[in-house]
């Protein structure tokens, strides 16, 4: 059977592979940052809840992942954007009008943070790498039509 059909909790907890750390520099907002610190204190009740149990194969996943978090906290560097921002840059919320006249807001965050059904773009995103440095009244592409850049805020 291929292994691809196995659930992780199926697995040996030594065989676990590590959480892939993005290449890019970590930056985080203020709430990324607390959301970083968040899962590792949560990580850390998980393992002493599994540890009480002896669930082996849970303490694998948690120690998986509280060092993936720990890594992540421990590269992070957290940007405050300007107060009136001038340009899309990290943290700024941009507000998009799109060719309909509808708008579209996203706020540009770091990866960790991302999450694009909530309007949380990860800077190294095609559409947040391409806001990246434009003012009010630049257009950018949004999917298959173009949006106008009609405010920015932090």
């Amino acid at each position: 059977m291929s292994r691809a059909f196995v659930k992780e909790s199926d697995q040996d907890p030594d065989s676990l592979p590590e959480r892939a750390v993005s290449a890019h520099a970590n930056f985080v907002t203020a709430r990324g940052l607390a959301l970083l610190e968040h899962s590792i204190h949560t990580l850390e009740a998980e393992r002493t809840a599994a540890r009480a149990a002896a669930d082996k194969g849970a303490l694998a996943r948690i120690g998986r992942d509280l060092r993936y978090f720990q890594r992540r906290r421990e590269s992070a560097r957290l940007i405050t954007p300007a107060a009136e921002p001038s340009a899309a840059r990290f943290g700024v919320q941009v507000w998009l009008e799109l060719e309909d006249g509808t708008e579209k807001t996203f706020r540009i965050v770091g990866e960790d943070e991302a999450d694009p059904a909530q309007g949380l773009l990860s800077y190294v995103s095609p559409l947040a790498s391409s806001m990246l440095g434009a003012r009010i009244g630049a257009v950018v592409q949004l999917g298959s039509m173009q949006a106008t850049i009609a405010r920015l805020e932090v």
